[in-house]
C-alpha cells in the first residue's frame, strides 16, 4: 500500500482577500542618469508576509525607502492603508513601523528601555489596539511587553553602547513594533544574527502577521524565510524579475506512477486539482489543500494506473531563486 510522507514544513494559510495595507504602483526611482528602480508594483494585505529578495544591488533598499515614505519616487506612487504615504504626512506614517538600513539608530548614552520610551514619545504615547483603534497605552507594560518578544528585558537598563549588534538589531525590532503597527517593515532584520536571533525574529513576524500585521522583510535567508512568508519578490537590477507565491505552491505532491502523461490528464480532471503535469517518472499535481492527497490516490487507481510513491514535492525557494537570477544575468 502507497504511503504519504508527512509533509516537512507548514506554509502558513494566506489571509483572506482584503484591499491591500500597503502598495507600490508602478514605482520608478532615479538619481540622475542611474535608473535603480523601473517600474516596481507589488501590493500586500493586512496578515501576509511579503519577503524582498535579490543580490546586493538590486533595490531592495531603496523600494524598502520609498515604501516608508523616506524617499520619494521619480514616477509611480505607494499608498499604505488607501492613503498616499508621500502626501498623507504624519496621519499616514503613524501607520508604519519600520527599520531601514538595520541596525537601527539609537541614542548610545541612553539604556534600551530610555530609547523606547523616546520612541514612544515621538509616537505620541499611543499605538493601534487590537480594534484598530489608536487606544494602546505606549507606557512601561508595553515597553515591557516587546521587550520580552524580543528577549532584551535583562538588558533594559543597559546603555544601548553596551549591546551586541545582534541585541541592537533586536531592539530595532522592538521598537517597530511598539505601536502595533497596520504594516510592519524591516530591512534586513536578521543581518548579524545567530541562528537563535533569526529564529527569534522569525517568529515575532509570524505572530504579528497572525495578528493582522502587514509584514515587508527583505531578506538573504531565503529557506527559512520560506517557512513563514506569503509571497517573495524577487528583483533584479531594479526591476521586479519574478513574485513566487509560496502558499499556492506549498499543496503540490508528486506520484511515482507507470504512465506519467496519462496520470497528469487524469488528475487535471479533478475539482481540487488546480494544476497538473508529467515530470518522468513523476506526475505533479498542484492540489487546492494537502488534505486531497488521498482522493488523488484515488483517482489515479480509477485510471488503473500503478502509484508506486506518493509525497509532497517540496519547493526549493533557494534553488528557484538562484536559477531565477542565473537566467537574467
Amino acid at each position: 500500500m502507497t504511503q504519504l510522507a508527512e509533509p516537512a514544513r507548514n506554509v502558513p494559510n494566506p489571509p483572506p482577500e482584503t484591499k491591500p495595507a500597503i502598495a507600490a504602483l508602478a514605482v520608478s526611482k532615479r538619481y540622475g542618469k542611474f535608473q535603480v528602480l523601473e517600474t516596481v508594483t507589488m501590493k500586500v494585505s493586512p496578515g501576509e508576509v511579503y519577503a524582498l529578495a535579490g543580490p546586493n544591488g538590486a533595490g531592495k533598499t531603496t523600494l524598502i525607502r520609498l515604501l516608508t515614505g523616506l524617499s520619494f519616487p521619480t514616477a509611480g506612487k505607494v499608498m499604505v492603508m488607501n492613503e498616499d504615504v508621500h502626501s498623507g504626512g504624519a496621519r499616514v506614517r503613524r501607520y508604519l513601523g519600520a527599520v531601514v538600513e538595520a541596525p537601527a539608530a539609537f541614542y548610545p548614552h541612553l539604556t534600551g528601555k530610555e530609547n523606547l520610551l523616546a520612541h514612544a514619545s515621538l509616537a505620541g504615547g499611543v499605538g493601534f489596539a487590537n480594534d484598530g483603534s489608536l487606544s494602546l497605552r505606549l507606557d512601561d507594560n508595553r515597553i515591557r511587553e516587546v521587550l520580552t518578544l524580543v528577549e532584551l528585558l535583562r538588558m533594559q537598563d543597559r546603555k544601548v553602547r553596551e549591546y551586541s549588534l545582534g541585541q541592537r538589531q533586536r531592539l530595532g525590532l522592538a521598537a517597530a513594533i511598539l505601536t502595533n503597527p497596520k504594516v510592519l517593515i524591516l530591512d534586513e532584520p536578521t543581518s548579524g544574527l545567530d541562528p537563535l536571533g533569526i529564529g527569534l525574529v522569525h517568529r515575532v513576524l509570524s505572530s504579528m502577521a497572525a495578528a493582522g500585521t502587514a509584514v515587508i522583510l527583505s531578506t538573504h535567508h531565503l529557506r527559512e524565510v520560506s517557512s513563514y512568508a506569503h509571497k517573495v519578490c524577487i528583483l533584479g537590477s531594479g526591476r521586479l524579475l519574478d513574485e513566487v507565491d509560496l502558499t499556492a505552491r506549498s499543496s503540490a505532491y508528486r506520484f511515482r506512477v507507470d504512465d506519467p502523461p496519462r496520470a497528469a490528464a487524469a488528475l487535471s480532471t479533478q475539482p481540487f486539482v488546480t494544476r497538473a503535469y508529467s515530470r518522468p517518472p513523476y506526475v505533479i499535481a498542484h492540489l487546492t489543500s494537502e488534505t486531497h492527497a488521498p482522493e488523488a490516490l484515488r483517482s489515479l487507481a480509477l485510471e488503473r494506473l500503478r502509484v508506486f510513491e506518493a509525497a509532497p514535492d517540496h519547493f526549493d525557494l533557494y534553488e528557484y531563486y538562484r536559477e531565477r537570477v542565473e537566467r537574467e544575468f
